[in-house]
């Protein structure tokens, strides 16, 4: 009679393990082109309070990113907008996902990462999705006078009430299993976060939003002299660097074109 008990507890077992492998969502990340690059700017008078960079130049990028869930869809940041002079993408975030087969309307959830114009000038091509934003930026945005940098016209939208926002007071848990959370990382922004996503193959990869815009001041700890908060941005990358090295995560800052090769080139996908 034990014996029956115990190949019926490991078969329930098996089975149960098989009904977690079959019902992982099938996911991917991709990089969406979201502006033309700047030439290389020198980058120790605004991106160093303390004026650690010396004659550093960078070449900043503009990027956004898709994830896929199963047959939910997230976008990560939208980019300049078309408009934008000298730095306006090539081609529109709307047009990239048509590449891939996607309409608009079936990206369920629109992510952003902070309210600077770079990451959000094509949100309004998206008013059937949830708008996903910290709520310290969405605060700012719908105040009677929003703070410098912080440009409610894109979302007009959302603010008239004509679409579902969500505003995120700390982590989210974007589809409720763990793969995708939103991070609260304040300090560039009152209501900055990061993007942690788990994919089956590549592992943890981690999406920086502006919480570092190169690997020198990831490095060491810089803190660009717009940031509405020191030491705030300090405790934010002492929190994703901790979460990086728990999860081994591959960390991916936005801006830096030396991460360009972490990631598949468009349209391929990571897995």
């Amino acid at each position: 009679m034990q014996r029956m008990l115990l190949l019926a507890g490991i078969c329930a077992g098996a089975l149960v393990g098989q009904q977690a492998l079959a019902q992982a969502p099938d996911m991917a990340l991709t990089r969406l082109d979201c502006g033309t690059s700047n030439p290389p700017t020198a980058v120790n008078q605004r991106f160093s309070d303390t004026y650690s960079q010396g004659d550093l130049k960078i070449q900043l990028i503009y990027s956004c990113y898709l994830v896929k869930h199963g047959n939910e869809y997230l976008l990560w940041d939208t980019g300049h907008a078309m408009t934008t002079p000298n730095v306006a993408p090539k081609v529109s975030l709307v047009d990239q996902l048509a590449q891939l087969s996607l309409k608009a309307d079936q990206i369920k959830y629109v992510g952003i990462s902070h309210y600077h114009g770079d990451h959000i000038g094509q949100v309004g091509a998206f008013p059937a999705s949830t708008l996903l934003i910290g709520k310290g930026d969405w605060d700012e945005l719908t105040s009677a006078k929003p703070r410098e940098g912080a440009n409610p016209a894109p979302f007009a939208h959302w603010i008239k009430g004509e679409g579902k926002v969500e505003p995120v007071p700390l982590d989210k848990d974007v589809f409720g299993d763990g793969s995708v959370l939103m991070l609260n990382t304040p300090g560039h922004t009152p209501g900055h976060h990061s993007l942690l996503v788990k994919l089956p193959q590549m592992g943890a990869v981690i999406l920086m939003g502006d919480l570092a815009h190169f690997h020198e001041n990831y490095d060491s700890n810089g803190v660009p002299t717009f940031n509405t908060d020191r030491s705030q941005t300090l405790a934010s990358l002492d929190r994703v660097k901790k979460i990086a090295a728990n999860s081994k995560a591959t960390v991916v800052i936005q801006h830096d074109p030396r991460d360009l090769g972490k990631l598949p080139a468009f349209p391929a996908a990571a897995k």
